[in-house]
């Protein structure tokens, strides 16, 4: 059982930021202590919302707070996920000063997506690919993200794996390359590529289901369990594998049930027992 820091939105209802993260944490065994960055009553997916963003001085008080009662000192790792404002990053970058020395930090660095584009506030781009990346442990992108961090393109499985050894010349050790897709990615498939700073990478590919709207969370959700399957000790390819099994079932659950939100519960058996999937080693 490790203890986990993790910083990231909240809503009321449905699962994305510390919704979609602490549960599986704790389902796989790990004490999870949440900071949340904001309180809306749902994502923004829906178009509305209501609640509050909290302020930098919030989130402050709220470390100082945990500080006092020795939650710092005992933290194994450090998870963040949307930063809804610079000034939180620069909160983080303070806040790793404090953590132990060998306390890992799994950054995702939540920006935008392909189709989309950026969605973030103007300077968070650049924060995470000048101040989060040198001191990031793992690293958990889409492909746009990825591009946009190592100012690659990436069309071929070739130019996904140089394009994670280029951002392992920028800080992490482990890079984990999340719903991948290239030009001999099947119609109906979709990948995760996983590369360690040693030169090992790993691939694995899940069925490519058919959800309409793609529920939001999913991302949050595969950041907490690759990091709990890390902390636990598996290798590089058993986490792939572990993570991708996982959210594979929570998508074929969610979808079977026709939900518009992460049928998360249901899947709790998923996150801790996952099926074993196929990985290539490259």
């Amino acid at each position: 059982m490790k203890q986990i820091l993790s910083i990231q939105s909240h809503v009321a209802y449905g699962y994305v930021g510390n919704r979609a993260a602490v549960f599986p944490l704790q389902r796989l065994g790990h004490e999870v202590t949440a900071i949340n960055t904001v309180q809306f009553s749902n994502h923004t997916g829906y178009g509305e919302w209501t609640g509050d963003v909290f302020a930098p001085a919030h989130i402050e008080a709220i470390v100082e707070g945990l500080d006092k009662r020795g939650a710092l000192a005992t933290a194994d790792a450090l998870l963040t996920g949307y930063l809804g404002d610079p000034a939180i990053g620069e909160i983080i970058l303070s806040l790793l000063d404090r953590l132990p020395e060998n306390a890992l930090w799994l950054c995702d660095p939540v920006m935008g997506d392909v189709g989309r584009g950026f969605f973030v506030r103007p300077g968070i781009p650049e924060f995470f690919r000048d101040r989060a990346l040198p001191r990031a442990g793992i690293i958990t992108p889409n492909q746009f993200e990825l591009e946009f961090l190592t100012g690659r393109t990436i069309t071929t499985l070739e130019e996904a794996r140089a394009a994670c050894r280029s951002a392992h010349e920028m800080g992490p050790e482990i890079v984990l390359l999340t719903s991948l897709i290239h030009d001999k990615t099947g119609d109906d498939q979709i990948q995760m590529l996983a590369s360690h700073r040693s030169g090992e990478q790993a691939l694995v590919s899940t069925p490519r289901l058919a959800i309409d709207p793609a529920p939001n969370g999913a991302g949050d959700c595969t950041s907490a369990l690759f990091l709990a399957h890390r902390l636990s000790g598996a290798s590089l390819a058993d986490s792939l594998s572990r993570t991708a099994s996982s959210i594979f079932a929570l998508f074929d659950k969610t979808m079977k049930a026709g939900r518009r939100e992460l049928h998360l519960i249901a899947a709790q058996n998923d996150f801790a027992n996952p099926a074993a999937l196929d990985v290539t080693l490259l």
